[in-house]
């Protein structure tokens, strides 16, 4: 794989599978979602005077760079990540991966 890219899409609680699909539709070949919380300036929300923390899902996608825009776009429309509160997604370069041996070409 030449230069490949790490996708993290930090969306509310359930999008996770979501992202994951739309990122496989995009050509991904699969991905990770974990759970987390978080707040924003979106999504204060009190509860009977009580602070509430929403919960996220953290999405993590490794793919090939020449990929990386095609499947931003898709996760964006998928998550709704536009409207305020719903998300974000960003792309991180990735120096080596390992244990992903059918993404993984050999130097020539």
């Amino acid at each position: 794989m030449q230069g490949p890219c790490l996708i993290v899409s930090i969306v509310r609680k359930g999008w996770g599978d979501t992202v994951l699909e739309a990122t496989m539709r995009a050509g991904a070949h699969g991905g990770t979602v974990l759970f987390g919380r978080g707040i924003g300036r979106n999504e204060q929300q009190r509860v009977f005077g009580i602070q509430i923390e929403p919960e996220k899902e953290i999405v993590l996608t490794v793919i090939p760079e020449e990929l990386k825009d095609t499947v931003l776009q898709e996760i964006v429309l998928a998550a709704e990540l536009t409207r305020p509160g719903h998300g974000l997604a960003f792309v991180v370069p990735v120096e080596k991966v390992a244990g992903i041996v059918h993404l993984v070409q050999e130097p020539t």
